[in-house]
C-alpha cells in the first residue's frame, strides 16, 4: 500500500506540473505574442522554451514514473487494459507532437526573438510559425488533458 500511494503522489504531481505548465505557458505566450511589444514576446518565447524544458519534461517524467510504476507494482499490462491504454497512447501522441513539431518551433521562434529584442523587426516567419504551434499546441494540451476521463471513470 506504501508503494502505491507513493507512485500515485508521483502521478499527480507529474500530472499537476506538465498540465499545468503546458495550459499557462499556452496562455502566456498567447497574451505575449497579442501586445506585438518585441521585448515582451522575446522574453515570452525565451521563458516558453525553459519552462517546457524544465516543467514539462519534468512532468513528464513524474507521470511515466508514477503511472507506469504502479501499473507495473500490481502486474497491470497497462497496454491492453482499455482505459490504460488510452490514456498511455493518448499521452505518448501528445509526446510525438512535442518532439517533431512543438520543439523544434520553439527553437526557431527563440533564435529568431533574440534577433528582434532590441526593437527590430518581427519577422512574418516568426508568426507563421506561431499559428503552427497554437494549433499544434492546442492539440498537444488537449490529448494528455482528455487522460483525466481515461484515469478517474476507468471505463471498460
Amino acid at each position: 500500500m506504501e508503494n502505491y500511494l507513493f507512485l500515485k503522489i508521483i502521478h499527480l504531481l507529474g500530472v499537476v506540473v506538465f498540465l499545468g505548465n503546458i495550459i499557462v505557458t499556452g496562455w502566456w505566450k498567447f497574451m505575449a505574442d497579442r501586445t506585438g511589444n518585441h521585448r515582451i514576446i522575446a522574453f515570452a518565447q525565451r521563458q516558453v522554451t525553459l519552462t517546457d524544458f524544465v516543467f514539462t519534461a519534468g512532468g513528464v517524467v513524474l507521470v511515466a514514473i508514477g503511472g507506469i510504476g504502479n501499473a507495473m507494482l500490481h502486474h497491470m499490462d497497462y497496454l491492453h487494459i482499455k482505459w490504460m491504454a488510452w490514456g498511455y497512447w493518448q499521452f505518448i501522441a501528445s509526446g510525438v507532437i512535442w518532439v517533431v513539431v512543438l520543439i523544434p518551433v520553439q527553437i526557431a521562434q527563440a533564435k529568431m526573438a533574440r534577433t528582434f529584442e532590441n526593437g527590430k523587426s518581427i519577422p512574418p516567419e516568426y508568426w507563421k510559425l506561431g499559428k503552427i504551434w497554437y494549433v499544434f499546441g492546442t492539440l498537444a494540451t488537449l490529448l494528455p488533458a482528455s487522460n483525466i476521463y481515461w484515469m478517474v471513470f476507468k471505463p471498460i
